[in-house]
């Protein structure tokens, strides 16, 4: 018997196939101002996630939570301009619906991407840290629940969710166009608050970046069997600034720094 969100998720294949015979070979997950990288891929053809049947959509602001499919130098590309959040009231089940549903369409890579805080305090705003592993903190895990088989099973290992392989391509990507990345370990939180000073403190004792997503969006495409690369764009680094945060300043940072991100990024897909 079906698990309610494979039924669903089947759904909205069905549903994209009357839109599009297009099988995407990579998926691209685009933070918070980084959804300018969408309109560089050739023959798109966009669909909402309002439009696909039984589907979570974005409400956050800058997320036009939309599937993207098109070309970036000949390779197949689907990119989720938008991403849903734990903290948008939405099940982690529910969170991770358009990354299984990148892979049920036919991705094998995912190229994740967010905004992030800086912790490391030899981080600058601007900067580009690759994620080398992650903590998932207060937040459950998108594999509660019946486990969908056709994925993968029951307890999946995680030991290397960031394949080590990709890694050592971006770096030669980064080589290539001259834009530098720090390497470090991102942890993902519920929010949508920032973080308390208290907060900063003990998760400065063992990771580099914090945000809101991404950690669990890893975790279910390394159960589904996707080959994973991760980017933070460090848009703040609390201890190193006086101003207040919000979500404005967040998503300006990350516009400012969007034509690096998409350079590198492009320069990647060359590669892979």
């Amino acid at each position: 018997m079906l698990s309610t969100t494979e039924e669903k998720l089947i759904k909205a294949v069905e549903f994209i196939k009357t839109k599009t015979d297009f099988v995407p070979e990579i998926a691209i997950t685009l933070g918070s101002g980084l959804g300018e990288l969408a309109s560089h891929i050739e023959n798109a053809v966009s669909v909402s996630y309002s439009e696909i049947p039984e589907f979570p959509v974005s409400t956050v602001s800058g997320h036009k939570g939309r599937l993207v499919f098109g070309y970036l130098f000949e390779k197949k590309i689907v990119a989720l301009e938008g991403r849903l959040h734990y903290y948008e009231g939405y099940s982690m089940q529910e969170v991770v619906m358009p990354l299984r549903l990148c892979r049920m369409l036919g991705a094998k890579t995912l190229i994740l991407s967010n905004a992030a805080g800086g912790l490391n305090l030899d981080f600058n705003v601007g900067d580009l840290m690759v994620i080398e592993d992650h903590i998932s903190l207060f937040v459950p895990s998108p594999l509660i629940g019946k486990n969908i088989d056709s994925f993968g099973v029951r307890f999946p290992d995680m030991s290397e969710v960031y394949s080590k392989e990709l890694i050592e391509k971006l770096n030669l990507a980064a080589e290539k166009t001259k834009i530098p990345f720090k390497r470090g370990v991102y942890v993902q939180v519920g929010g949508p608050h920032y973080e308390s000073p208290a907060e900063i403190k003990m998760l400065r004792t063992f990771a580099d970046a914090v945000g809101m997503s991404t950690a669990c969006e890893a975790v279910a495409a390394k159960h589904a069997g996707m080959e994973i690369v991760g980017i933070s764009l460090i848009t703040d680094v609390p201890g190193k600034e006086e101003e207040i945060l919000t979500h404005e300043k967040v998503t300006k940072v990350a516009s400012e720094a969007s034509e690096k991100f998409i350079a590198l990024i492009k320069e990647f897909v060359k590669i892979i």
